[in-house]
């Protein structure tokens, strides 16, 4: 038995809350996993994992040691199972869940590339604006906006995504252009009532994140009729830039208070640990990169 395992079996004890939990989950006996925790205790010459009868907790080196190897552990199982399966062609059911906007627009010509370059996969596509429990869902991978939660999943960073403020050239030429986020006071302003803070936006003034106060006379709890009343002329908006990058780009909206940005939100991939080992994933998740356009987004 190789000293991963000791590691491994460490790594299962503390995750599973005790000896017995991780030799089912590792599929060892129970004797197996207490052998390779005492030969790892004594090669490192400290106590790792407090035992009672009923459950097995980290000590505090052994909290600290669990988070300093789990990451390289993490790693050597994904190349060991890669070189493993590298001739290995993607094949089988893809199985993707992606933001309700975002995923028709961005993900979609992605996976035509994909399926194109792997004609033996299928791609089951799942919509979602909530962060669903890959696991339940049967899911391999989940595109993900927004700060991700602490969980046992793996992540890629993709790229992070603007938020603006934009308007019509007619709404522009009747009101002019605010040159700062405070000027807003006086612009008619399309707030979203199913925000979480209604009629409240985010704004980086010197090196800082400030919330402004913004109100107006048309309103909504939708995007969409939001956006429609903005290229109307009725008021500003704020929202993702790459919401409305076709407006932009065919000059319906203009955005304007661009040095004044907040912080990009983050996008991400995410998947469950050991996933990536699959040939189907591990080609997904070496095309989403070079495949997503963040230009100007």
């Amino acid at each position: 038995m190789s000293r991963i395992d000791d590691f491994e079996a460490f790594m299962a004890v503390v995750e599973h809350g005790s000896l017995t939990a991780a030799a089912r989950r590792l599929n060892r006996s129970l004797q197996s996993i207490s052998r390779s925790l005492a030969t790892l205790e004594e090669s490192v010459g400290v106590e790792l994992v407090q035992r009672t009868t009923r459950r097995s907790t980290p000590s505090e080196a052994g909290a600290a040691f669990f988070h300093r190897i789990k990451p390289a552990i993490d790693e050597i199982n994904d190349a060991r199972l890669q070189a493993a399966n590298q001739r290995s062609e993607p094949s089988g059911i893809l199985r993707v869940s992606a933001p309700v906007l975002f995923g028709p627009d961005f993900v979609v010509p992605v996976i035509a590339d994909y399926m194109q370059t792997y004609p033996r996969v299928e791609v089951d596509l799942q919509l979602s604006d909530g962060f669903v429990d890959l696991g339940a869902e049967g899911l391999d991978l989940a595109i993900r906006i927004g700060n991700l939660p602490d969980s046992s999943l793996r992540a890629r960073r993709l790229g992070a995504l603007r938020r603006v403020v934009f308007g019509s050239p007619s709404y522009f030429e009747r009101r002019g252009r605010p040159t700062h986020p405070f000027e807003l006071s006086r612009h008619s302003c399309i707030v979203r009532t199913s925000d979480q803070r209604p009629g409240e936006w985010m704004f980086q003034i010197e090196g800082k994140p400030r919330p402004v106060k913004v109100a107006g006379s048309f309103r909504s709890n939708l995007m969409a009729p939001i956006y429609a009343a903005a290229a109307h002329g009725l008021g500003l908006g704020y929202s993702p830039l790459w919401q409305i990058r076709h407006s932009v780009d065919d000059g319906r909206l203009e955005v304007v208070l661009s040095e004044f940005e907040p912080v990009p939100v983050p996008m991400h991939a995410v998947w469950p640990e050991g996933r990536s080992s699959s040939a189907k994933v591990r080609a997904f998740l070496d095309m989403l990169p070079s495949r997503l356009e963040f230009k100007n987004l």
